[in-house]
C-alpha cells in the first residue's frame, strides 16, 4: 500500500485545513519545495500535492510552486485543485506531474473525464471524490449535490477510472481518526482501487486501513498528523508499504 504524503499549498504556504474549511486553516511551513524535499528525504515515493487556492477558486493558482515542487523531487507528484479543463491538465503533464486528479468537474463535465482518459489513460487520470454524510461535496468542499460518492465512483468506473482518491470530508485535518467502516463500505460498493483520505491520527490508524489493502484500498494520504509528529513518516512508510 502507497503512503502519500500531503502537501496542501494556499497562496503559496503549506498549510492544513480543518473539515476542508478555509478560515480554519494552520502554516506548517512557508516553503512547500523544502517539505517536499524533506519527505522524499525520508523515503516517500509519491506525493499529494493539492493547490487549495485552486479547488476553492476553481483553476490552480499556485503552479509556479507546484513547478517548482516537480523539479525538485526525483519522485512522482500527483496533483488536485482547480483542475476543470483539459488546457489545465495538458499544463500539468508538461510540467511533470504525474497523476491528476479530477474532482469537480467530474459532476459538472464529466465529457472532461473522457477527454483526458483518451489523451492521458487511466493511471495518469484520477477522480477525487470528497465524501460528507455520504453525498459528494464539490468546489473546494463549499457545496453538497445530490449524489452519493459511491454513485459517482461507479459513473466514472463505467467512464474508464480506475482509481478514487476518497476524502471524508469530517475528519478531514482533525486527527480524529480514520472513518473506516465509512471507507469499508463505500470500497466495497464501488469496487474500484481507493486512495483514502481523511482524518488519520496515529499508527494505529495506518494498521486499520492497512487491514483494507485486499477490498481495494491501495493508498493513503496521510497530511496533518505528519505535520504535527503524531506520525513518524519513516514508521508509517514501514507499516504500509512492507
Amino acid at each position: 500500500m502507497l503512503l502519500l504524503p500531503a502537501i496542501d499549498i494556499r497562496e503559496g504556504y503549506c498549510v492544513r485545513l480543518y473539515q476542508g474549511d478555509l478560515d480554519a486553516a494552520t502554516v506548517f511551513s512557508e516553503d512547500p519545495v523544502e517539505v517536499a524535499l524533506k519527505w522524499q528525504g525520508m523515503g516517500a515515493k509519491m506525493l499529494h500535492v493539492v493547490d487549495l487556492d485552486g479547488a476553492f477558486s476553481g483553476s490552480p493558482k499556485n503552479l509556479d510552486v507546484v513547478k517548482e515542487i516537480v523539479s525538485s523531487l526525483k519522485i512522482p507528484v500527483q496533483f488536485g485543485g482547480g483542475v476543470r479543463s483539459l488546457d489545465i491538465i495538458d499544463e500539468l503533464m508538461s510540467i511533470g506531474i504525474s497523476r491528476v486528479v479530477i474532482g469537480t468537474a467530474a459532476i459538472s463535465n464529466p465529457d472532461l473525464v473522457r477527454e483526458a482518459l483518451l489523451k492521458y489513460g487511466n493511471e495518469a487520470i484520477l477522480i477525487g471524490i470528497d465524501s460528507k454524510y455520504g453525498k459528494v461535496a464539490v468546489e473546494g468542499w463549499e457545496t453538497l449535490v445530490e449524489k452519493s460518492a459511491v454513485d459517482l465512483a461507479l459513473e466514472m468506473k463505467n467512464l474508464g477510472i480506475k482509481t478514487i482518491v476518497y476524502t471524508d470530508i469530517r475528519r478531514d485535518g482533525t486527527l480524529q481518526g480514520v472513518n473506516l467502516d465509512g471507507l469499508k463500505d463505500f470500497t466495497e460498493a464501488a469496487r474500484i482501487k481507493v486512495i483514502a483520505s481523511g482524518g488519520v491520527a496515529n499508527i494505529e490508524d495506518l494498521k486499520k486501513v492497512k487491514a483494507l489493502e485486499s477490498l481495494g484500498v491501495e493508498g493513503l494520504i496521510i497530511g496533518k498528523a505528519l505535520y504535527t509528529g503524531d506520525i513518524d513518516l519513516s514508521e508509517g512508510l514501514r507499516i504500509l508499504e512492507n
